[in-house]
Parts: structure tokens; sequence; C-alpha cells
């Protein structure tokens, strides 16, 4: 799998969660939390969407690792290499 192929999954996921909203137009360091007005369980919703997606166990202590657009493409695509 691809960086793109994993930023396209980081996307949806968002997508899905903040349909109102647009990922794209979040810069790749931005917190996802402020930048969407999504609150913890919406969080939660994202990182289980991305690990059904992806087949990627990601434990609760990494969820920091994904606050990011950015942060979420690096650590999925070190997981799956």
């Amino acid at each position: 799998m691809t960086r793109e192929d994993i930023r396209t999954a980081v996307l949806e996921g968002l997508s899905n969660i903040a349909p109102e909203t647009d990922p794209t137009s979040i810069g790749d360091a931005a917190d996802l939390r402020e930048a969407l007005d999504i609150d913890s369980m919406d969080f939660l919703n994202f990182v289980i969407a991305l690990h059904k997606r992806l087949q990627v166990a990601i434990p609760e202590v990494d969820y920091p690792k994904l606050l990011t657009i950015g942060g979420a493409v690096d650590y999925l695509d070190a997981k799956l290499a």
C-alpha cells in the first residue's frame, strides 16, 4: 500500500466522521480534533475505521500519533511496512 493510498484512507475516514467538512482543506500538521471540531468518541470512531479498513492494530497508547493527517499517514505507513 502506498502513502497516497494510506492518505486516501485517512481522508475518507475523516469524511465519514465529519461529513460536513472537507478534510482535504486541513493542513497535514493541524490537530484534527480542533480542525474538524470532533470529540473523543468521533476520534475513536476514526481510529476504529482505520483499523478495520487497513487491518492495522492501533493500541491506545499510539492514538496521539494519529492527531494530525501527516502523523496518521506516517504512523500507518510505518505499521504497514
